[in-house]
């Protein structure tokens, strides 16, 4: 008997993924949890291990769909078996009516790295003034519908007899959350009405997504709505869609930029101790451990000791209150291919170099691997950025939200640098040095706060003794 390959929810707030490439072919041979295909969410992007050895039959969505968790995706059975034409998944029935106490929380307040796929990617296409094409299958209006809303609202829309176009929104960018259909209902009187729940919308797939005739998305906007359009009709260009990833880390970061009031203070940081310290132990720290030993676990140590002794850099804002995390939860941006991930180093301050180290390289393996779940990339209190691998100089971050504060790390490199000796006398002196830039929220945090915080990082860079490497040279 075939198995049924469903879409996995990634995460507690995770409404639907989008299949951006299948492994296998109808046809192959597949063994249990040998990876079937990738999916992106507004969490993580990941490999779907195959649930059972055999020939994968059938496979229901093409490349580029997105399909709500729990509905089915594929089958996989025996050599020679025939899918069972009409046969229903358990999963898609599961799916018709999904538990609104498990799905309707994360619609009605989404946080700003939960917000779902489609809000997030209608939200940028705004944005960027990218054009929209044009669909057989559904109006504009219906598309904006069912991206500014949950599967739960929806389908209580429909049962109610409810246009959501005509319901004004409170969650971010406009989107309809349950209290806003039930406040909506409240205010007309309306009592429920028995209706079939209408079918969602057509999805285009990716290759359909691909204008071959564009309109610039100028001639899609309000009179009177100032807009720059990306391109003008007739010009030579090629149109790509954005990936998943791209459409969600474009969003967040405009979100950061409209919530938060950023500044950046840049210190120039003395390294050499810690060049001296690394050197020394490199070699018998990997043959110990079976890791590498970068800078940046020297770096995030002097982070979370300098968070302890700083909490407000260690908090978020909710409203007109101030929240002050007690964990010190570090975030490490990792460079993609495809984009850009944020994992999460755990209780940072709880940690040694080893473990540092050890969780770092850990979280960036899995994360180029397509191998994190979804918690490993939530919860971060602050996070650190090392552009200076890419040859940076220094930069100014934008912010994580919620979080108030990001480090940004220049390229760390030998430097002539002014030296002052016991009895005054100025030499220039070669020294390990990287300009570290902090972007704060100044709405809380003032630049006398950034500055002491700055100068406790600076402090234990320049001056910790690190110790505990000593045992490997």
């Amino acid at each position: 008997m075939a198995t049924d390959v469903i879409m996995p929810q990634m995460g507690e707030s995770i409404a639907e993924g989008t299949i951006t490439r299948w492994l296998v072919k109808v046809g192959d041979k597949v063994e249990r949890d040998q990876p079937l295909f990738e999916i992106s969410t507004d969490k993580v992007d990941a490999e779907i291990p195959s649930p059972a050895s055999g020939v994968l039959l059938e496979v229901m969505h093409e490349e580029g769909a997105t399909v709500e968790v729990n509905q089915l995706v594929a089958r996989i059975g025996a050599e020679g078996e025939k899918p069972a034409a009409g046969e229903p998944a358990e999963a898609e029935t599961a799916a018709e009516a999904p538990s609104e106490a498990a799905a309707e929380p994360a619609a009605e307040q989404p946080a700003a790295d939960e917000q779902p796929s489609g809000e997030r990617a209608a939200a940028e296409r705004e944005a960027v003034g990218e054009p929209r094409e044009p669909a057989e299958e559904e109006s504009d209006e219906a598309e904006r519908v069912r991206r500014f809303s949950s599967p739960v609202v929806r389908k209580m829309a429909a049962e109610h007899g409810v246009d959501l176009s005509r319901v004004e929104g409170t969650g971010i960018h406009g989107r309809v959350t349950r209290r806003d259909l039930e406040a909506h209902l409240e205010g007309e009187g309306r009592q429920p009405e028995a209706r079939e729940p209408e079918a969602a919308p057509h999805q285009p797939a990716a290759a359909e997504r691909q204008p071959a005739t564009a309109v610039p998305a100028a001639a899609k906007r309000q009179p009177g709505e100032f807009h720059v359009p990306a391109y003008t009709a007739g010009e030579n260009v090629e149109i790509e869609p954005m990936s998943r990833i791209r459409q969600i880390t474009a969003a967040h970061m405009r979100y950061s930029k409209d919530t938060s009031a950023h500044v950046t203070t840049v210190f120039h940081i003395d390294m050499s101790r810690v060049a001296r310290v690394r050197q020394r132990a490199k070699a018998g720290f990997h043959k110990a451990h079976g890791t590498k030993l970068t800078f940046m676990p020297f770096i995030f140590k002097a982070v979370a000791a300098a968070l302890k002794a700083h909490p407000k850099l260690n908090a978020a804002i909710d409203g007109t209150d101030i929240v002050y995390k007690k964990d010190i939860n570090l975030g490490m941006a990792v460079a993609l291919d495809w984009g850009l991930l944020v994992p999460v180093i755990r209780n940072a301050d709880q940690l040694n170099l080893v473990g540092l180290a050890k969780a770092a390289n850990d979280l960036a393996e899995r994360a180029r691997a397509k191998k994190l779940k979804p918690e490993e990339i939530q919860g971060g209190t602050f996070t650190v950025t090392n552009p200076g691998v890419f040859g940076t100089l220094f930069g100014t971050p934008i912010i994580n939200q919620p979080q108030v504060a990001i480090l940004g790390i220049g390229t760390i490199e030998k430097r002539p640098v002014v030296t002052t000796d016991a009895d005054g006398n100025d030499t220039i002196a070669i020294k390990t040095m990287s300009y570290f830039g902090i972007s704060y929220d100044h709405r809380l945090v003032d630049g006398a706060d950034a500055d002491h915080f700055m100068n406790a990082v600076k402090k234990a860079l320049a001056e910790e003794s690190w110790s505990e490497l000593e045992a490997f040279g």
